[in-house]
C-alpha cells in the first residue's frame, strides 16, 4: 500500500509543488465551480485539542464546497480524552475517514498519528508549527504583490509556530527573513539552520523592519500561555508593531497578522485598521488555500 502524502510542515512540499499550491489557490478562490465536487463522498476527521475559529470553519467550508463532509471531534468527546494510545487512535479513526487534521498543542501527537495514519494527516496547528497558516499568507502575498522571492520580511516579537513557519517559508519561497524577538523566545533553532542566510536576526522592531515588503507579527502569549500575559507584556513592550515601524519599512510595505489580534499589545489599532494591513484578506485565504491543499492530498494519483 502507498504511503499517504501529509502536511506537518511546509517542508513536506518542494519549493515547485508550494508555488503550484498557491497558484492553484488562487484559481479556486476566483472560479469557483459549484458543480466541481472532487471530495464528494469523501470524510475529513477534523481532531481540535484548541479552540478555533478560522482553521475549523476553513476546513468544514473547504469540504462542503468539494461535496465531501467533515467531523468535529473533541477530546472530551472521544476515547483520545481518556487515554487511547495516539498510535490506537490513528489506526482506528484513519479506516473510517478519508483524511484527519489535527489542531492539537504537542507536535508530536500530529507527527505520531501521520506515522500510525493510513490517510493523509493534517497539521491545523502545534506549538511548533502552523503550516496552514502559511500558506494563507503567501497566497494573500502573492496576490498583492506576485512571487515573494527575493523580498524581505519582517517578523516582530514571538518567535512561536507562526515564526517558525516563516522560517520555513523563507527557505522555500527564497525570501529573507528579519526577526526581531527578545531573548528567551526565539525560533526553533533546527529550522533557522536549516533556513541559513535566508533568515538574521535584529536587537529592534525598526531594524528588523528596515526596508521590508512585509512586516508580520502574532499575539505575546498563545493559548495556553495566558498565565505569562504579565511578563510576556513587559518582555515585549518593545515589540509592538506601530507606526514607527512600519515607517521603517517600504512605503508600500503590507501587514499581516494571523489573527485574533490585540489591539494595542502587540500591534496598534492604527496599524491592523490601516491601509497597509492585509489581514482580513489573508484570514479568508485560509479557506482557499486549504481547498487547494484538500484537493493536493486527497486527490493524489
Amino acid at each position: 500500500m502507498t504511503k499517504p502524502r501529509h502536511f506537518i510542515s511546509l517542508l513536506d512540499f518542494s519549493s515547485a509543488e508550494l508555488r503550484s499550491l498557491l497558484n492553484r489557490a488562487s484559481e479556486l478562490k476566483k472560479f469557483r465551480d459549484p458543480d466541481y465536487q472532487p471530495l464528494k463522498g469523501k470524510v475529513l476527521a477534523m481532531i481540535f485539542e484548541k479552540s478555533s475559529t478560522r482553521t475549523r470553519i476553513s476546513f468544514e467550508a473547504g469540504m462542503c464546497h468539494f461535496g465531501g463532509s467533515a467531523l468535529f471531534l473533541s477530546p472530551r468527546d472521544t476515547q483520545l480524552g481518556r487515554g487511547e494510545p495516539l498510535a490506537d487512535s490513528a489506526r482506528v479513526i484513519s479506516s473510517m475517514v478519508d483524511a484527519i487534521m489535527l489542531r492539537t498543542h504537542s507536535h508530536d501527537t500530529v507527527t505520531t498519528f501521520a506515522e500510525y495514519s493510513s490517510v493523509p494527516v493534517i497539521n491545523g496547528l502545534t506549538d511548533r508549527q502552523h503550516p496552514c497558516q502559511l500558506l494563507a499568507d503567501m497566497q494573500t502575498y502573492f496576490e498583492h504583490r506576485g512571487d515573494i522571492q527575493g523580498k524581505t520580511v519582517a517578523w516582530i516579537g514571538d518567535g512561536n509556530n507562526m515564526c517558525n513557519s516563516y522560517v520555513d517559508a523563507a527557505y522555500l519561497l527564497g525570501f529573507q527573513l528579519n526577526i526581531a524577538c527578545p531573548d528567551g523566545y526565539l525560533p526553533d533553532a533546527e529550522a533557522v539552520k536549516q533556513a541559513g542566510t535566508h533568515v538574521n536576526y535584529f536587537s529592534s522592531a525598526c531594524a528588523a523592519a528596515e526596508n521590508a515588503d512585509l512586516v508580520v507579527t502574532d499575539v505575546w502569549a498563545s493559548m495556553g500561555q495566558e498565565e505569562e500575559q504579565r511578563q510576556r507584556q513587559l518582555d515585549f513592550h518593545e515589540y509592538q508593531v506601530n507606526r514607527t515601524v512600519m515607517a521603517a519599512a517600504k512605503p508600500d510595505a503590507l501587514f499581516m497578522h494571523c489573527l485574533p489580534a490585540h489591539r494595542g499589545e502587540e500591534v496598534t489599532a492604527e496599524v491592523i485598521d490601516g491601509k497597509q494591513s492585509i489581514v482580513f484578506a489573508e484570514a479568508e485565504n485560509r479557506l482557499h488555500a486549504q481547498k487547494a491543499l484538500l484537493e493536493f492530498l486527497m486527490c493524489a494519483k
